[in-house]
This record gives C-alpha cells, structure tokens and sequence, in this order.
C-alpha cells in the first residue's frame, strides 16, 4: 500500500492560498452582504430554514349512513363502505428577511428566512351510521380507522425531516442576489415553483400507505366480526363491508 509523505510544511501555505483565492472571487458586495449576515443580532431571526409540523387532532363523525359513505369514496364494486377517515393537508411556506443594497451595481442580496408549516384539517372519521357507539361493530370500524388516522399522524414528522433536509440545502444560510427589488420575488418563485409541489407530493405519499391497511384480508375480516352483526345491519350477504381512507 503506498503511503503519503505529511505535507504540514506547505499545507498552511496551500489553505492560505486558496482562502485568499475565494475572497478575491467575491466582489465587496458580496462580501458585505455576507458580513452583513454573520453581523446579524443574535435576537433577530437569523437566515435559515425553519419547518413545522401540527397535529390538529381528529373528530367522530356517524352523522352519515354507509350507503352515503358508499356514494363518497366507492371502493371496489360491489363493496358498502362502513368507515372513512378523511385527511386534507395543508402547505403554508413564507418567506422574509433582511436586504442589502448596492447602489453602485444596481444589485441587492436577500438573507432569506423561510417558514414552512405542515398540517392536516382536523381529521374526520366516519363511521356508518347504523352502527351505534358503544356496539361491537361500531369498536370494530372504529378501530379500523384510527389505524389509519395513526398512519396519517406517524407520517408528518416524516415529511418534516425531509421538508428541512432537501430546503436546508438550497437556502440554510446562503445570501440571494437580484436586481434591485427583485430578491424576494425571486424567492418566492422557486418556493412556489418548485418547493411547494415537492412538498405537496410528499405529504400525498401518506396515502399510499393506507392501501396497506385496506387490504382484502382486512375487508373479510371486517364482514365476519361481532358475530355477524355488521352483515345483519346492513341486511345483505352478497357484498363485503369495507372501510377506506381519502
């Protein structure tokens, strides 16, 4: 295996070298821009990323039939849905942050500050009317749907780590420069642009695993519990109860 000599006699010189040589590549605008960002109060906000994630909880809903359940969110042919957990995201992203001008070039930079909160609407479960709380059928759906809800609750902070991993990289501390004016405009395109539909598919990837949850063993174990007593109350054999997520 074949060694390297220790190069501690020039490599001082060579750091310095390229130090020096990634200064002169920043014009004085450059440079006081980022001055401007390491001078920052340490009570002002400073340049960065900041992602969030709220859980704003679920409510029970059996204000609605099966059948209306049914005509909601059809399953396979054939099949009543007896349960339906419903979960609307929501993206919010901001941007703001101090801006450095340069009247001699015309240029300003942007030390942006980016916002990003993840959420979903109060989660609503909804279970068949015809199954009255306190009833086996109605534990059993009831169930069935929080396992969904848990799914949907345990994702976000997936998404969360994410959100900040892939924006820390583009904005985490790194000045924008523009015409004048147009720095956070610029911004707030490429959030639009690109950032927020990159978002929006991750918080959409929570719902492939609820096809997991809805699987064909899970209906036909959902038609034959309690005795019997879900196929009773919905007075037919010929099709399978099931219960689903949107």
């Amino acid at each position: 295996m074949a060694r390297l000599a220790p190069c501690l006699p020039l490599c001082l010189p060579l750091l310095i070298l390229f130090a020096a040589a990634d200064a002169a590549a920043r014009t004085p605008f450059e440079a006081r821009c980022e001055a401007r960002q390491l001078g920052l109060d340490s009570e002002v906000r400073r340049p960065g990323v900041s992602v969030e994630a709220h859980d704003n909880g679920y409510r029970v809903d059996s204000s609605l039939s099966y059948r209306s359940l049914t005509r909601i969110k059809p399953e396979r042919v054939g099949d009543y849905v007896l349960g339906l957990t419903r979960a609307e995201s929501r993206v919010a992203i901001s941007v703001e942050g101090a801006i450095v001008s340069d009247p001699d070039t015309g240029e300003e930079c942007l030390l942006p500050q980016v916002g990003v909160s993840l959420s979903y609407l109060p989660i609503v479960i909804y279970v068949g009317s015809e199954f009255a709380p306190g009833t086996c059928a109605y534990r059993e759906i009831l169930a069935h749907e929080m396992r969904h809800l848990k799914a949907y609750v345990d994702y976000l902070p997936k998404v969360e780590s994410r959100v900040r991993e892939a924006l820390g990289r583009r904005f985490d501390g790194r000045p924008v420069y523009a015409l004048h004016g147009q720095a956070l405009a610029r911004v707030q395109a490429e959030l639009d642009g690109r950032w927020m539909p990159f978002i929006k598919r991750e918080m959409g990837k929570a719902r492939a695993l609820q096809a997991g949850i809805d699987s064909p063993r899970e209906y036909a174990r959902l038609s034959k519990v309690c005795q019997g007593e879900v196929q009773s109350l919905i007075g037919s054999t010929r099709r399978s109860p099931s219960s689903t997520s949107s």
